[in-house]
């Protein structure tokens, strides 16, 4: 069995590590998606919230899902264009698990009346 730092542990703060366990074997993609995901503007220091969506075509490695709710958490009081947190992201995310390909998406909820969709892609095909 596998031993996990965060997911069946009292973690009560934001971790930048991604935990991965092995891929099952017929699984071809993954999506998480978290509209609970929060940052700072880099400049004016005032609250952005996103929605945050991972998808990708895992090649040994699956990302476990706790992990990466922490992971999202340490965001919180980091300043952070829109943009950069998706590629901030997608890199994290090929570097912790190694995927053919991944792809986020980064949605900011509307702040001075601009909605603002980013994406990043790594891997195959880029």
């Amino acid at each position: 069995m596998m031993e996990f730092e965060a997911l069946g542990k009292d973690v009560r703060e934001p971790r930048k590590k991604l935990e991965v366990f092995p891929k099952p074997a017929n699984v071809k993609t993954v999506i998480l998606e978290s509209d609970e995901v929060t940052s700072l503007c880099p400049v004016t220091g005032q609250p952005d919230w996103e929605t945050v969506i991972v998808e990708y075509a895992p090649a040994k490695y699956c990302i476990e899902s706790k992990s990466f709710k922490l992971y999202l958490w340490s965001f919180r009081e980091e300043g952070v264009f829109c943009e950069a947190l998706a590629d901030t992201i997608a890199r994290d995310i090929y570097r912790a698990c190694s995927p053919h390909w991944c792809k986020v998406t980064v949605i900011q909820k509307p702040r001075g009346g601009i909605k603002i969709t980013a994406s990043a892609f790594y891997g195959e095909g880029n």
